[in-house]
């Protein structure tokens, strides 16, 4: 059972370095639009 429970936690670290390793890569970056959009204004 201590094995079982090791080999977990070890799945669990390679995951999260994984995880940490792929944000940083760059991947997860949202893709950058510019939106112009007029505005009516009522000054009178």
């Amino acid at each position: 059972m201590r094995r079982l429970i090791g080999f977990v936690v070890l799945l669990v670290l390679i995951a999260l370095v994984g995880l940490i390793g792929y944000s940083y890569s760059g991947y997860l970056v949202p893709e950058q639009t510019s939106i112009t959009l007029p505005v009516d204004l009522d000054v009178d």
